[in-house]
């Protein structure tokens, strides 16, 4: 019986082989369409984190926060010019610091409150809260690290860079006033507690508008909150199924973090170089000169092919650092009242 079954269909296409081919084509194609039905993903994020598992493709590199040689004013023309992205996406998720000690917790709190102080500080609590919303974003997505600490003080060893100016830049030298500091670390208590930035989206770029970072064409424009517009990567990288990355649940100590910055920036300044705080290197000084100069300021360091310098420390470097630490530094207190809080026309920071 079957085989009368089989050898029926048979004979038919043996007779009608074009009449055969179209149908089979058909069949083949109808199974396609409900397969895809059948398996197609609910949604777009669905889609994309199809497309963005870790074995299909490695996050993008995050640019260093490299700034053009533009003045203030022409900065804020140029950046009023890029367009709001059409659209800025969904809210983050609410983000916790679930199963991370005392210790961690302080820390992340710490290192998330002393970057909405000093890059936000003149900024309302909105403003603050975007800062906040893109540090959890970038803990959150693969092309960064995974804790909070980390994420602040990405690049703060080097000497330009840094992802958040404050932390290579000399700023942590200068003392918060109370209120500030108080109301920066109530606004990163409820960011670690789940309050969201809602507007700022999945953002994981932002800058002052007075300064034009080298990237700020390349990534899209996703909000505006006082001083600050906010950006996320286009593409894939940018949507919310590519932040994947789970909280490592440990954080570094935000005093050591401090301190070695703090060291970092002082140690390059009395080698002569060049940092966020400080860009411009003494009159006619190249990269070997800063270099041999560090050298013989007792500070070991090595500069790589791709002309990056190294900087190891060890009991001289210390003891330049001290030096270098114990001269008055104006650059770092201009702006700033005796009480250490910032004077009423200094300009919001971020760049």
């Amino acid at each position: 019986m079957l085989s009368r079954h089989f050898h029926q269909p048979l004979r038919l296409a043996h007779a009608y082989p074009r009449e055969a081919g179209i149908a089979l084509a058909a069949l083949i194609f109808s199974a396609a369409a409900m397969a895809t039905v059948v398996t197609a993903p609910t949604s777009m994020d669905q889609r994309a984190a199809r497309m963005l598992t870790p074995a299909s493709a490695a996050p993008p590199i995050v640019p260093d926060m490299t700034i053009q040689t533009v003045a203030p004013d022409k900065a804020v023309a140029l950046n009023n010019e890029i367009p709001l992205s059409a659209a800025s996406g969904p809210a983050a998720q609410p983000f916790a610091v679930a199963g991370a000690s005392q210790a961690s917790r302080t820390a992340a709190l710490t290192c998330l409150a002393q970057a909405i102080y000093y890059e936000a500080g003149n900024e309302s609590e909105e403003g603050q809260r975007g800062v906040a919303q893109v540090i959890l974003n970038r803990v959150r997505h693969p092309a960064f690290p995974a804790s909070v600490c980390g994420v602040v003080y990405q690049g703060s060893t080097r000497p330009t860079g840094c992802q958040f100016t404050f932390t290579c830049d000399g700023s942590l030298d200068r003392r918060p006033d109370l209120a500030g500091w108080n109301r920066a670390r109530r606004v990163a208590g409820d960011a670690l507690h789940g309050t969201v930035a809602g507007g700022v989206g999945y953002a994981t770029h932002y800058h002052a508008n007075y300064v034009l970072p080298t990237w700020a064409h390349t990534l899209a424009k996703s909000d505006v909150i006082g001083a600050h517009l906010f950006y996320r990567w286009a593409g894939n990288w940018g949507q919310p199924a590519a932040f994947v990355q789970r909280y490592a649940g440990r954080e570094a100590s935000a005093d050591a973090l401090r301190s070695q910055a703090l060291a970092s920036h002082a140690a390059y300044i009395a080698a002569g170089m060049p940092t966020a705080g400080h860009p411009v290197a003494p009159a006619a000084m190249t990269a070997r000169d800063a270099v041999e100069q560090a050298v013989a300021s007792g500070l070991p360091v090595t500069q790589k092919a791709d002309g990056l310098v190294n900087l190891h420390f060890g009991l001289k470097a210390r003891a330049a650092v001290e030096t270098a630490i114990a001269k008055p530094r104006p650059s770092e207190t201009k702006g700033v009242t005796d009480a250490g809080a910032p004077a009423p026309d200094e300009k919001p920071l971020g760049s």
